[in-house]
């Protein structure tokens, strides 16, 4: 395999930016292109909806790196830039400006947008979606004393925002389809968890709720009419129905696609000159042994390493399991590993769910699939050889607090 002289990545969030890193990290001397769609630096996004949303931390925390930083890495950031389309028998990439780049090696880190609500209303003034900086702006602006906020949705983006709108004084009133707040995520012994946490701290639950239309005046949203006839009314809505990964660029260069870039252990797409990495790769993962696309901030953070090192030559694959985090009220938690719906058989806890001080696993066959350990600190890398094993375990065991985890 010949070094590339030229990697193109486009993408200019987290992934796009430790990609760029991690090429100069191994040492390559070649030209690296990163183009960015938004006019920002390349950021994170976990504090949108976090410290930022609150006004507990600045935009400038959330910075990948400094600007002075891609200059001393001779690093091509384009900002304001937006790939078009991927001529892939070519090796080139169209701009926005009817401009191309040429590429060996070509890195996609394009992420995932917001689903978007398809009802009467939903494109009215005040209906906000948290994806950029801006969103995020916008939807603070909503905050207050006095102030009404509907939040569409009780994923992990909905219950954040929710608990930072309650933290500024705002009356919030979530609705969600299923009986529990994210109830596919972590099932319904832990998912209630969330739904007290959430009660608890002000926010009007209202679950099993089946929207109709989004109830507007001159354009702007006044609340959310729900089926029966109901009416909830708000000054502003924030939606957060999930994200789909952004895969347009990747289908146009002819990619093969299934929830995602299919992409093999070392992230590595269909075409070998082409990566895929954070929210759009599908990734088949060497150490749960099936594929994975997981919408979260380590893999972004910790997959274009692998990436940079195998599009250079090396022999690497990603084994990182896949890791989150959430910070709502006083209610701090990790989550690692993957345990989807239907996919486990048990749920064990460790420590008391009433204090909301425990460590909760899925279990498959007696094998931990995955835990999240909530105001309970420092276990995580305990966990991680558990279920990277894979060996049946002691239920009873593990769920005795006195038990240390390299006994199990």
């Amino acid at each position: 395999m010949s070094t590339p002289q030229q990697v193109v990545i486009v993408g200019g969030g987290l992934a796009g930016a430790k990609t760029a890193e991690a090429l100069r990290g191994h040492g390559f001397s070649g030209a690296v292109t990163l183009l960015a769609a938004e006019p920002h630096l390349p950021y994170e996004r976990p504090p949108l909806s976090k410290g930022y949303l609150a006004g507990d931390a600045s935009f400038d925390d959330a910075i990948v790196h400094p600007e002075d930083w891609y200059r001393d890495n001779n690093i091509d950031l384009r900002r304001g830039t937006r790939a078009t389309a991927i001529d892939a028998a070519g090796h080139r990439v169209h701009l926005g400006d009817d401009t191309t780049i040429g590429y060996d090696k070509l890195v996609l880190a394009t992420g995932a947008q917001p689903r978007r609500l398809r009802l009467p209303g939903a494109d009215a003034r005040g209906v906000h979606y948290l994806r950029t900086r801006e969103d995020s702006d916008a939807i603070r602006s909503r905050f207050g004393d006095g102030k009404r906020l509907i939040v569409v949705g009780g994923g992990w983006i909905g219950l954040e925002v929710a608990a930072a709108a309650r933290g500024a004084g705002t009356h919030v009133t979530l609705l969600e389809a299923a009986e529990l707040p994210l109830l596919a995520v972590l099932g319904p012994e832990l998912a209630q968890v969330f739904a007290d946490l959430h009660s608890a701290n002000g926010v009007e639950l209202r679950l099993g709720a089946r929207i109709e239309a989004i109830t507007t005046e001159h354009g702007a949203a006044t609340g959310v009419r729900l089926t029966g006839d109901t009416t909830v009314g708000a000054d502003a809505i924030v939606v957060g129905v999930g994200v789909t990964p952004d895969l347009a660029l990747a289908e146009a260069a002819g990619l093969e696609l299934d929830n995602g870039v299919l992409v093999d252990a070392s992230l590595r797409s269909s075409d070998p000159d082409i990566y895929a990495v954070g929210d759009i790769a599908n990734h088949d993962h060497p150490v749960l042994g099936h594929r994975v696309r997981v919408e979260h901030w380590a893999t972004a953070l910790n997959q274009p390493a692998t990436a940079a090192a195998s599009l250079l030559g090396d022999a690497v694959t990603y084994t990182d399991l896949p890791y989150f985090f959430s910070d709502q009220y006083d209610l701090g938690m990790e989550y690692v590993g993957h345990a989807p719906r239907d996919s486990y058989d048990q749920v064990v806890v460790r420590g008391d769910l009433a204090k909301r001080e425990f460590v909760a696993f899925w279990l498959a066959d007696g094998r931990i699939k995955a835990a999240m350990n909530v105001n309970v600190w420092d276990v995580i890398d305990q966990i991680k050889p558990l279920i990277a094993r894979a060996k049946q375990v002691d239920t009873g065991r593990l769920a005795d607090p006195d038990v240390p985890y390299t006994a199990l």
